[in-house]
């Protein structure tokens, strides 16, 4: 036990703390010090995240303890900036922020500790090296899976239009209007019509890779009556040939291995529960149609999460996330 990977919590009460506790209690390279909430401190994980019942029988801390090896921030936007002024983290402690604090440029530095964005199919090198990670948006990773290729390759020439289905697990555990059943269920909602706060992490990430970009990215994010997942459908004007365009994709995933090009058409419940984004690309006319899918609370938070952290202590990058879909 001495030699694996001591990781520490903080807001596990959460979706993504839930997810979080489920990937790294079967981790073979983890052990997990301790999970923090304030608001159920002394109940058991088993309690609040009833799919652990017989897996842990570790309880929530009040406390934060500094003998870890990497902290994940499991907390809402605003919340990681606070969390970090209030509770001074050792200086060789990685600390991974699954909130929106930290992604864009200009909050990359925050009290000497700098940031890297961690989307491994953009910045594996660097995440490597990382002792920060700003774990991506779950559309932004969506999205920007189905553009860095042409990004890579400077193709991105013309306005992208995008459409992406959420499901309700995206809005997080706190009630909504927008999240309770009877809302939700048999529903389908727009919000944030073209101007949703991913649209600033993707731009940046398109940019780093095609500098000239000056092409609009018009975003229709949808509220979908389903829990888990998002499909992303994105088209753009292009002269690639599908062949030349699938080759493209094929190429630059090549050496990723949770992405995966896919000539067949895909649907959700291929990648729900899984840390699997699945790209899959026609060609209409002039038209480029690219389709991305991954499970929100996985590859699009903690799978991701998960997945850099590995990465940043050198192991393998797939290490606890073999994981098989429901699909069916």
């Amino acid at each position: 036990m001495s030699n694996k990977i001591k990781a520490g919590i903080i807001g596990g009460a959460g979706y993504t703390g839930g997810e979080m506790l489920r990937i790294l209690i079967n981790h073979p390279n983890v052990e997990i010090a301790f999970v923090n909430s304030t608001s159920n401190a002394g109940n058991l994980i088993s309690d609040v995240h009833t799919d652990l019942i017989g897996d842990t029988d570790l309880k929530f801390v009040s406390d934060i303890p500094q003998d870890i090896d990497v902290l994940f921030l499991c907390v809402g936007h605003g919340d990681a900036k606070k969390f970090l002024a209030a509770n001074p983290i050792n200086d060789n402690i990685k600390i991974i922020d699954l909130s929106q604090d930290f992604r864009l440029n200009i909050n990359a530095e925050f009290e000497n500790r700098e940031f890297v964005y961690g989307l491994p199919e953009l910045n594996r090198d660097k995440i490597k090296v990382a002792n920060n990670i700003a774990n991506p948006g779950c559309f932004a990773t969506c999205i920007q899976l189905g553009l860095l290729p042409l990004a890579a390759n400077g193709l991105i020439n013309a306005e992208v239009h995008i459409n992406a289905t959420t499901g309700s697990t995206g809005a997080g555990q706190s009630l909504a209007t927008t999240s309770h059943f009877s809302w939700r269920n048999n529903n389908l909602s727009i919000y944030k019509a073209f101007e949703h706060q991913h649209l600033n992490e993707i731009g940046e990430s398109l940019l780093q890779l095609q500098p000239s970009l000056s092409e609009a990215l018009s975003f229709i994010p949808q509220r979908g009556a389903f829990t888990r997942g998002i499909l992303a459908a994105i088209y753009l004007e292009s002269d690639l040939t599908l062949e030349e365009a699938q080759g493209i994709y094929e190429e630059y995933y090549n050496a990723h291995p949770f992405t995966h090009v896919s000539r067949k058409n895909i649907d959700l419940k291929q990648v729900v529960n899984t840390n699997k984004a699945l790209v899959h690309i026609e060609k209409h006319g002039g038209k480029l149609f690219i389709i991305s899918i991954i499970d929100n609370l996985l590859k699009g938070a903690s799978g991701q999460a998960v997945q850099n952290m590995n990465l940043m202590f050198g192991l393998e990058e797939t290490a606890g996330l073999r994981l098989k879909a429901a699909n069916f």
